[in-house]
């Protein structure tokens, strides 16, 4: 952790036991919570609320959600590069995550109680809807997760904060699809298949706006006595033609254009799969919400299994040898079943053995996905000090603003290629599983494997291409750290951890 001119090494070794234990890393990861309450409500069931329950056409959301992502392409930069630059008594980060924590859950729950509408009020109103609570959980989401940058340089300690991270933002979804298929999802005799009883979306959204607003104040008062060892970045003027200069230069660094385009294309397959999942587990699969709800109760053993599998199989190889090897695994566990189901070599839908292995290998496939999606976004925390020695500034809120569009794209971008595909194969909309043609589910995943494929091809492709290794990272802390002891700023200058000078005990007691 190296401030504008003073090395980490001036924090003390009491402060650095702190910031690095375990109390700091699981407020640090609660508040991701809230994304993966959000993310999972977009990725699992807007497309199938607006479709099969509202009756919306599956185009109508996806156009919805293309231009909700080209208004990401603009908010998310400016939200990085703003908390990057802001000076207030609370620090860079904490003000926006403060102010989010009400505003977006009031979005969210009108997400999923619009109106009675025609179809075009109806489209206007989605995007209208979804930008604004994009942008919220954007104010939210990016200062937040990129304080792991400023909590520590470490190459191994930062997968395993990110780790938490992906624990919590991962049991915070599985949590609400748990509730939503074992409690709201009421089966009824006018809905025998809970999920497509529209009751159970009011209860569901209540219940998800209320662990959202839990998890950010949680997150925000558990790290907010550190806030005086953070960054406080140098007062100077910001006029908007040098704002979009310093941007454009810091995002030039090719490590971070490789990981995010790879990410990208990754998180788009990924998008895919989460949004057609239900269609898959309903129509293709034939589950009830409680095989469903059984289904992802076994599915909590993955983020915790991959807490501990993502650190230490990345310090033994190295993070991008990791990333590739845990991301082709994931990868094959989640195929084997439909393609095996499709070539006759998996049991029929109601055989006894078919929910159990239907959840091993989704447990499998979902832990070695989280495994990569941590180390990934380790590699993209070293990317800071490794642009900060060019540019001389630490961009952590900007790199992890794209990160933060990536991640939508799990929600975007997968639901418009899932929109195409179920176009593509005419899935009905208010589809009876009882009196649907076996053909069209069977299509559906024949048109899946391809289009992900390619995806994912693309993503492994552009990932060879990452060249910070732990050797380059250790060096770039090592010069930034040389750097500052040169050029020493005296007590009280602009750029320095506030508390550098204090007596910890004191600060941290306060």
């Amino acid at each position: 952790m190296t401030t504008a001119g003073v090395p980490a090494a001036a924090i003390s070794a009491d402060v650095r036991r702190r910031i690095g234990s375990l109390p700091t890393k699981l407020f640090y990861g609660f508040g991701s919570v809230a994304f993966g309450v959000k993310d999972q409500g977009f990725s699992t069931f807007l497309l199938f609320f607006y479709n099969q329950v509202l009756g919306a056409p599956p185009q109508l959301v996806g156009r919805a959600i293309a231009i909700a992502l080209f208004f990401d392409a603009f908010a998310d930069p400016i939200v990085g590069q703003i908390s990057d630059n802001l000076r207030t008594r609370w620090g860079r980060r904490h003000p926006f995550m403060y102010a989010s924590a009400i505003p977006v859950a009031v979005a969210y729950f009108f997400l999923w109680n619009p109106p009675h509408l025609a179809r075009g009020g109806l489209f206007f109103y989605l995007v209208g809807i979804i930008i604004v609570v994009r942008t919220f959980i954007t104010m939210y989401e990016i200062p937040s997760s990129a304080l792991v940058a400023e909590l520590t340089p470490d190459y191994d300690q930062r997968t395993s904060f990110l780790g938490y991270r992906y624990l919590f933002g991962w049991l915070g979804g599985l949590a609400m699809t748990l509730l939503a298929f074992g409690v709201f999802f009421t089966a009824t005799k006018q809905y025998p298949l809970g999920q497509l009883n529209p009751a159970g979306y009011v209860k569901y959204s209540l219940a998800a706006c209320a662990m959202m607003v839990v998890a950010i104040l949680v997150t925000s008062l558990g790290t907010h006595r550190f806030i005086p060892y953070f960054v406080v970045p140098p007062k100077r003027s910001h006029p908007i033609g040098r704002v979009f200069a310093e941007m454009a230069q810091t995002l030039k660094n090719r490590s971070f254009i490789v990981l995010s385009i790879s990410a990208l294309f990754s998180a788009i397959a990924a998008g895919t799969l989460a949004a057609l999942n239900t269609y898959f587990n309903t129509f293709f699969w034939g589950l009830t919400a409680q095989q469903i709800f059984l289904l992802y109760v076994v599915t909590i053993i993955a983020p915790a299994s991959a807490l501990f599998l993502a650190p230490a199989f990345s310090s033994r190889v190295g993070k991008k040898p990791a990333a590739m090897t845990l991301w082709i695994l994931a990868t094959a566990f989640y195929w084997f079943p439909m393609a095996a189901r499709l070539v006759g070599a998996f049991p029929k839908n109601g055989d006894p053995i078919m929910l159990p292995l239907l959840a091993v290998m989704q447990v499998t496939g979902t832990m070695f996905s989280i495994a990569c999606s941590i180390t990934i976004s380790s590699m993209l925390a070293d990317v800071v000090e490794d642009s900060q020695r060019v540019t001389g500034r630490r961009s952590e809120g900007l790199f992890f603003s794209s990160n933060a569009f990536v991640l939508k794209a799990v929600s975007g971008m997968g639901i418009l290629v899932a929109t195409q595909l179920l176009a593509f194969v005419h899935f009905p909309a208010h589809a009876d599983p009882a009196r649907l043609d076996p053909q069209i589910p069977k299509n559906l995943a024949l048109t899946y494997f391809p289009v992900t494929f390619v995806l994912y091809a693309v993503a492994l492709g552009c990932l060879s291409f990452y060249r910070i290794n732990r050797a380059a990272h250790e060096e770039n802390v090592r010069q930034l750290a040389a750097d500052a002891l040169q050029a020493p700023v005296p007590i009280g200058a602009e750029g320095v951890r506030t508390a550098e000078h204090l007596d910890p005990a004191d600060e941290l007691a306060s």
